[in-house]
């Protein structure tokens, strides 16, 4: 039995689907029960050359090690090191220290003064090389060759898409609750390389992707009002949408990223408004006496979910993208809120309000096999990795800042994000080019 087949049973028996054949439970070792999950044993030694490969394996160990599935072996432990490229591995070694999985690589810096990054991955078990691969980057950009291997080792042995060479896109808070600034920062999904976006002269609220992963959508509130702008990465220009009467707030791209969907309040009334980025032409989707709010497309572009309080309390309904046979799917206790579809299209996420506390859940977008995967005094704002099995959110105490927090979607997985500030509303990016 492959190391992979164990991990792609361990996904089946987290989804609900059946377990591979030939694969036995006892393997997987899981006290269900308990939610434990035994995470696999991976080793990842330092790459041999040139700069950088103590840090690149670092880096490897520790996307490895929040994404829950891996359990990175301590360096003092290792049979071996500086591993050649070349030379298969003792693998009796590493079996002695129950390794089930072994990276290795190395970096050589070549004439023109870029890197290139080789590497391998083992299954210690059988001596079979599962991958590798060879990167040529420039120096600056190791980090992102050691998310991409990251992914590589992720796919290969979960066989679903990593989500490491990824940013994230929030709100970073500072100063006394009572006066808050708040900028628009950007940062590796590790929490490196943060960068503000913003000055922090005005508020600014839900930063969204575009599915090109190079611009933002994000709302920004002035004593003047409020305004909806585009933010280019690449070239740091901003630009509004237009000026609206009333009160416009959280924007959305469509799938295809040529279409923002927002929420326009006029007169206590909130509704749904769909605008042509190309001709800046609009169209109002929504015409309800409640709150119409927080559109989010489904993957394919036909539908769009969206909280209401039509109904009397604020719920989630899901419609056609052009505004017709919106229908209700959330009737569960409490109040749901912030909805957002999954990139696979298998799952809506949501904000719900109900017992006293905050939840982050998911659902199918029919409504059925709603599932709380976190719990607390202020969970909010949940955003997909772009595979679609991970949530990043925002996480408040009582006096306290938000920080911001991810859980994977059986629930089991839960943790602080990387970065160490204040910040919330969080939005993740695709996986980059």
């Amino acid at each position: 039995m492959t190391i992979r087949a164990v991990l792609a049973a361990l996904f089946a028996l987290f989804m609900g689907v059946a377990t591979l054949p030939g694969v036995a439970r006892a393997d997987i070792e899981i006290d269900v029960n308990q939610g434990d999950v035994r995470p696999m044993p991976i080793a990842v030694p330092g790459f041999t050359g040139g700069g950088r490969g103590a840090e690149m394996a670092q880096v490897i160990t520790g996307n490895l090690e929040r994404s829950g599935l891996f359990a990175p072996i301590d360096g003092a432990a290792f049979p071996e090191r500086n591993l050649d490229i070349g030379i298969q591995p003792d693998f009796a070694g590493w079996k002695a220290i129950n390794a089930q999985a072994l990276v290795n690589g190395a970096i050589t810096v070549e004439a023109d003064g870029k890197l290139r990054v080789d590497f391998r991955l083992w299954d210690v078990f059988t001596g079979e090389q599962l991958t590798g691969q060879t990167f040529t980057s420039t120096p600056e950009n190791w980090r992102r060759v050691a998310h991409k291997i990251s992914d590589l080792i992720y796919e290969r042995l979960t066989g679903e898409k990593g989500y490491f060479d990824t940013r994230v896109v929030f709100v970073a808070e500072s100063g006394p609750r009572g006066n808050r600034v708040k900028r628009l920062m950007i940062m590796d999904q590790d929490g490196a390389n943060p960068s503000s976006l913003t000055d922090g002269s005005y508020v600014v609220m839900t930063p969204r992707f575009s599915p090109t992963s190079q611009e933002i959508t994000y709302m920004a509130l002035r004593p003047t009002g409020s305004s909806i702008y585009l933010f280019n990465i690449e070239t740091a220009r901003s630009e509004t949408l237009g000026r609206f009467p009333g009160m416009v707030f959280a924007p959305r791209f469509s799938p295809e990223g040529n279409r923002v969907a927002f929420s326009v309040e006029r007169g206590g009334n909130s509704d749904i408004w769909l605008m042509n980025l190309a001709t800046r032409s609009q169209v109002k989707l929504t015409s309800d006496p409640g709150i119409d709010t927080s559109p989010s497309f489904s993957p394919d572009g036909a539908r769009i979910v969206f909280n209401s309080d039509r109904g009397g309390s604020p719920q989630l309904y899901v419609m056609d993208a052009n505004g017709g046979g919106a229908r209700r799917i959330s009737y569960g206790s409490g109040r749901y809120m912030t909805p957002v579809w999954s990139p696979n299209g298998d799952f809506i996420a949501f904000t719900k309000q109900a017992g006293g506390q905050f939840h982050i859940g998911v659902m199918r977008p029919d409504g059925s096999d709603e599932r709380i995967l976190t719990s607390s005094y202020l969970d909010e704002g949940p955003t997909w990795a772009p595979n679609g099995r991970v949530l990043m959110f925002f996480r408040d105490t009582q006096g306290g800042s938000p920080r911001l927090w991810t859980v994977d979607i059986t629930g089991r997985i839960l943790r602080p994000a990387p970065y160490q500030g204040s910040g919330s509303d969080p939005a993740w990016s695709p996986l980059l080019n």
